[in-house]
Order: C-alpha cells, then structure tokens, then sequence
C-alpha cells in the first residue's frame, strides 16, 4: 500500500529518477531541501518507494536494452558490442528477461522405489 509522501519527498523522488540521474544529493538540491539535509537519512526514509521506482524505471527501459542487442546483431563487428552486449543481458536479467536452460529427464521406468519408512516407535 502506497503512503502519502510530502510534497518535497514526491519532488525529491521525481528529482531522483529523471534529472538528476539517480544521484539523491543532486536530487536533494532540486527538490528543494535544505542545505546540509542528509541524503542517506532520506533515502533510508524512502527505501521502499526508492526500490519500487528502481523496478519500475528497469521495466520501463527493458526495450532499449532489447533493441541494444538487436543492434549488435545488425552490425556484429562494430567496437564496443561485447561491451554493449553485456550491459543489455544484465539489464535484461535484472528486468525479469533471463535466459532459460531446458532439462530433460528421462527414466526407464517411471517407477521409483523409496526405502521403507522406520517405524518412530
């Protein structure tokens, strides 16, 4: 459930995940707090709209990492793909998008016998 956040936290929120590109002290200056205002108190105070934002924004740009790798792989030889590439499958993974490994089992028998139970008595 969402709490009512002041105005200057709201501000200071919106500060954090736009201009001032997750740096809470600038954030702080341009929501307007007061000089000397700790940013880690405010930040701990916020911790879980800060997380819920953070969830938010990484879902938010998963296209641009998807299309970071659709880029590699129209122009394979270009300096820094390994780089880029990297960056794109991290994002993506933090994003909920990781790649998945396919088992098979198989069994002769689909019977399994377990040893029998001892008795507690």
């Amino acid at each position: 459930m969402a709490r009512n956040l002041t105005e200057k936290q709201q501000a200071f929120l919106d500060a954090l995940f736009e201009e001032a590109e997750g740096n809470p002290v600038k954030a702080l200056k341009l929501a307007g707090y007061a000089e000397g205002t700790s940013s880690t108190t405010l930040m701990s105070a916020l911790k879980d709209e800060v997380a819920e934002r953070t969830k938010d924004f990484i879902a938010t740009r998963g296209p641009a990492a998807a299309w970071a790798m659709m880029q590699v792989m129209r122009s394979p030889t270009d300096l820094g793909n390994k780089e880029k590439m990297a960056a794109a499958k991290d994002f993506m993974d933090r994003a909920g998008f990781v790649k998945t490994d396919k088992i098979e089992v198989r069994a002769e028998s689909p019977l399994f016998i377990l040893p029998p139970k001892e008795n507690e008595n």
